[in-house]
């Protein structure tokens, strides 16, 4: 008997098999768990700071205006020779060269969201995805709890856990499937929207920056310099 109790083995499940176990829900929260993935690499790439704030071309371009070495013509080509957002930031402030300061920032401003909101492109899906997944976790917990409370109407299984069993694994795991998947998406969604964040702060700067070397009042200024 001890020999018997010895090579008993306990039983195991894989991931397949506890997955097939958590019920309809499981399916939308792995499929939405493979969708956050492709959004967090994509964003990953796309908001890189050299995609987005590429130093050499920032420091040289507004070190050249501001030496007076390029003028409006070579400035535009110089910006839409670079891929940047900040090129295009910069683009739109160097056709409003020579404006007084409110026409170029407001022309900055305008691209500068216009870049915002492209940064912030499919950081609403993670979001929603933060947000379904627990739903849909306690829509499995439902279901499971209510294919265990229909084994005990239907029969004695009061004394007979094994009919509880399978209602009640639903529940747990559609629980925490949906958890272990919401979890991580919310915080890269803080992630993602704290750096996005960093970085329209920054464009609005080196914007502010242009704005002070090509305005009107800028080339005013430099002449009064001059002249003294």
């Amino acid at each position: 008997m001890l020999a018997t109790q010895a090579t008993t083995e306990i039983p195991t499940q894989s991931l397949l098999e506890m997955a097939l176990a958590g019920g309809l829900s499981i399916w939308p929260i792995a499929l939405a768990s493979f969708l956050m993935l492709v959004v967090v690499f994509e964003r990953f790439v796309s908001l890189r700071r050299g995609r987005v704030l590429p130093g050499p071309f920032i420091h040289c371009f507004l070190s050249q205006v501001e030496d007076g070495t390029l003028d409006r013509h070579e400035a535009l080509e110089f910006c839409e020779d670079d891929s940047s957002h900040m090129a295009r930031v910069f683009a739109a402030g160097v056709r409003k060269w020579g404006k007084p300061a409110v026409e170029v920032e407001q022309a900055i401003l305008d691209e500068g969201e216009r870049t915002a909101n492209v940064l912030r492109k499919y950081l609403r899906v993670i979001n929603g995805v933060a947000t379904v997944c627990p739903l849909l976790g306690l829509l499995g917990t439902v279901c499971g709890m209510m294919t265990a409370f229909n084994a005990i109407a239907g029969s004695d299984a009061m004394g007979r856990p094994e009919l509880l069993a399978g209602g009640i694994s639903e529940a747990l795991l559609s629980t925490a499937a949906g958890l272990f998947v919401a979890i991580p998406a919310l915080i890269f969604y803080m992630y993602f929207v704290g750096r996005v964040d960093s970085l329209v702060m920054e464009i609005d700067s080196y914007g502010q920056q242009l704005v002070n070397l090509i305005s009107a009042e800028a080339s005013q200024s430099r002449s009064k310099k001059k002249a003294a």
